[in-house]
């Protein structure tokens, strides 16, 4: 084997087994070697963490192999859907940093499903069915038990094909009949066993108002939209591995009914499954996101504990750090609980490449240096990232009154204790070396201020002035600072597989999710900075401001933490 030879084959190795079918199908020149895929989202909520790996695997693989990805809304069930979750689905994809090739709907193609459906009635292969939702139900039988066939079932095509025109009229009742396919009452999948294909609706449609009131089901317009769009790699997710026979089966009616039966193999979008993201501390049913909402048990979809993508922005993810977790995870056919550290280290990783270095103060105590001089301040130097020198620098003031962490003081320290204890020396980032002189109480025995001299000859930058101590504490200049509300989040849920838990998930939540510090203060720089733009409070963690600041009134979320501290105390 040459060199070249056992390079395409690691290589080959590295690719998902999604990337591996694809190629196969490249080199087999399935399709004329065209690449099209789409991610088809239905508008009913809001996307979430588990919509992003769909999404980075349908636009990813037509990015990848030159292809198109098309985005199309499954707008097939106007009850639940509307124009706001369209919009914001646009949003967060174009936040992910994809771009689609097209915008489509399920509706855009209701004419022809509507016509597809009479094609099948008059093949006799559908038929109106007038019982009740339980009814069908319990004809179905079970996996190992043919169902029973409705007493519709051989209903003549003509009287099928008059109710069926009566179903999309104002007059029709919903619920009181549906279109079924007439498949096999005993096939071991169930989802041959007559399915439902259209039921009645009299709630107006987003797009196309009132002139509906018969819907498609998704069964029926998923797989003939991919087809009459000319998707070749139809990728979704494991729970609908059952569905793909019917899927097939159905493309083949149409196909039928097009006359276009050569190359039907080889023409039919290739359906591939991968298994979900799923996250500890937290659920991705739509239902119970939806629950959370309306009760507002959480401020709205895009509260920063929501695994929403909105809602992720909010807090202060990045993009590129969904991507890259979402990348490490992979893809299998195996469904796994994904470790949501394992998304906060993705994220610390991607911030601390970009995040401006910024000082606050969340649990403040003064602290006064004694001997600088009265009503004098100075323009301190701060690198606004190490990690990027091309970010330059910013000031920050320095002046006799402080504010410093109170956990940064302790009056009698243990011999370990590196931070500001009376006698002891520290430096002030950016600025001079201090040594604790005392502190003082009030009538509780709290403190409420503490006292330092400084070493003139100790600025940061100057020559001579770098003699080492143990400890650095940050700072902002009680005289030169801006108050702010600090939001720090915690999980949302405080079992780690909620999914799963068989108790109400409204008894799983976290009543600490959600902390409030109100007295806060950041250097002046930091309060000119908007959502969107990245922050580490030194020492602290990564922040942004939130789109609820006004000049008068600062807030900022916690992002994540410097270092994973929930995996310590939770052992």
């Amino acid at each position: 084997m040459t060199v070249k030879e056992d390079h395409s084959t690691e290589e080959k190795k590295s690719l998902s087994f999604v990337e591996q079918l694809v190629e196969d199908d490249l080199a087999k020149g399935k399709n004329g070697g065209r690449i099209q895929t789409r991610f088809p989202p239905e508008p009913n909520g809001y996307l979430h963490i588990g919509h992003a790996k769909a999404i980075c695997m349908d636009f990813g693989i037509a990015e990848k192999y030159n292809g198109v990805c098309n985005l199309r809304f499954d707008d097939t069930n106007p009850s639940k859907e509307n124009n706001e979750y369209v919009e914001n689905i646009l949003h967060d994809i174009s936040w992910l940093g994809f771009k689609w090739g097209n915008v489509y709907y399920a509706s855009d193609y209701f004419e022809k499903l509507w016509d597809f459906a009479v094609w099948m009635i008059k093949q006799g292969l559908a038929y109106i069915d007038e019982q009740t939702s339980e009814e069908i139900a319990q004809q179905k039988g079970t996996p190992t038990t043919p169902g029973t066939a409705s007493p519709y079932r051989d209903r003549p095509i003509e009287e099928s094909l008059e109710l069926f025109n009566k179903m999309n009229t104002p007059e029709a009742v919903e619920g009181s009949m549906v279109l079924r396919a007439k498949l096999d009452m005993a096939n071991p999948n169930m989802h041959f066993r007559d399915p439902i294909i259209y039921r009645i609706i009299h709630i107006p449609h987003h797009r196309t108002g009132t002139k509906w009131n018969a819907y498609p089901m998704y069964d029926f317009a998923h797989g003939q939209s991919d087809y009459f769009e000319g998707v070749t790699h139809s990728i979704c997710t494991l729970e609908f591995v059952p569905h793909r026979p019917l899927y097939d089966h159905l493309v083949d009616f149409l196909k039928t009914m097009d006359g276009s039966d050569d190359n039907m193999q080889d023409n039919r979008p290739r359906q591939i499954e991968f298994n979900r993201l799923n996250l500890t501390y937290t659920v991705m049913s739509k239902r119970k996101l939806h629950s959370l909402v309306e009760e507002r048990l959480v401020s709205g979809w895009d509260d920063p504990r929501m695994p929403t993508l909105c809602g992720m922005r909010r807090r202060g993810y990045s993009p590129e750090s969904i991507r890259k977790f979402i990348n490490s995870i992979g893809y299998t056919k195996f469904d796994a609980l994904n470790d949501v550290a394992l998304l906060e280290a993705a994220v610390r990783d991607d911030l601390n490449k970009k995040a401006c270095r910024v000082s606050a103060v969340l649990d403040p105590v003064k602290l006064v240096i004694t001997n600088y001089p009265e009503g004098k301040s100075e323009e301190m130097e701060a690198i606004n990232n190490p990690e990027n020198e091309a970010d330059g620098t910013h000031h920050i003031t320095f002046s006799k009154n402080l504010w410093i962490e109170r956990g940064d003081f302790m009056e009698d320290a243990p011999k370990k204790f590196f931070r500001m204890t009376p006698g002891k020396e520290v430096r002030l980032k950016n600025a001079y070396i201090v040594k604790c002189t005392g502190c003082t109480k009030d009538e509780e025995g709290n403190i409420i201020e503490i006292q330092a001299e400084y070493d003139p000859l100790s600025k940061s930058g100057l020559e001579g002035a770098n003699r080492k101590v143990k400890g650095t504490l940050h700072w902002v200049s009680a005289d030169h600072c801006r108050q702010a509300e600090v939001r720090e989040y915690d999980r949302l849920f405080f079992v780690e597989n909620p999914g799963a838990d068989e108790r109400d998930f409204h008894e799983l939540l976290n009543p600490d999710s959600l902390r409030v510090f109100p007295n806060c203060y950041v250097e002046a720089y930091a309060a000119d900075k908007q959502p969107g733009e990245y922050l580490q409070f030194q020492r602290i963690g990564y922040f942004m401001a939130d789109p609820d600041r006004t000049d008068d009134h600062l807030v900022f979320n916690k992002t994540v933490g410097l270092k994973d501290t929930w995996a310590k105390v939770n052992k």
